[in-house]
């Protein structure tokens, strides 16, 4: 058992009931009354930010959960397919767990966050950028710079639609922020 002396960013605790991670912190100490830390967590299985209040001292249930490597293989009718990179064991996720699904494609290594007591997915991350072949795009027109700030519609290879500068034409290579789907630069070679 922990108290909130141990909280720190990152750390998965059980919050009423449910799995969350602290995104945010601020040990408070006024100077009338008793210390308390204020939170911000980041409940695990919807996503949602839930704001808190601890009095210093109190006990928090910290949950063990490990970070596991797997492979997207393919999606199905029961939902989104993968294989641990050592065991080769398959596991199907539901779409809601796994954030930013379309920029996903067949072969894309991700991150899993598992609660290791009860072997239960907690989030499925992808990789901070993915590189992704625009399909289609309105063709850019002579004139059109890097300079400008002008953004159009593409599709990816993976169904996403992503907003891309004028000069991006379709078959270009370009790689993509999955944090913020937004685009990062084009991608030579």
């Amino acid at each position: 058992m922990a108290t909130t002396a141990d909280i720190k960013n990152g750390l998965c605790i059980e919050f009423n009931g449910k799995p969350c991670s602290i995104v945010e912190f601020q040990h408070v100490k006024p100077g009338k009354g008793p210390a308390f830390v204020r939170t911000k967590l980041r409940n695990l299985e919807n996503g949602r930010i839930i704001e808190n209040t601890f009095n210093a001292g109190v006990k928090i249930d910290v949950i063990r959960v490990e970070r596991r490597p797997y492979q997207f293989l393919y999606e199905d009718e029961a939902g989104y397919n993968f294989m641990h990179n050592e065991t080769f064991e398959q596991i199907s996720l539901d779409k809601n767990l796994i954030e930013n699904a379309d920029l996903m494609k067949e072969g894309q290594y991700v991150e899993m966050m598992v609660h290791a007591d009860k072997e239960e997915v907690l989030t499925c991350e992808l990789p901070p950028f993915v590189e992704l072949v625009v399909t289609y795009t309105e063709p850019g027109l002579k004139g059109d710079t890097a300079s400008s700030n002008a953004l159009k519609p593409a599709t990816l290879e993976t169904g996403a639609e992503v907003r891309v500068p004028l000069f991006i034409n379709q078959d270009e290579k370009i790689k993509i922020d999955t944090r913020t789907r937004s685009y990062v630069e084009r991608v030579r070679g």
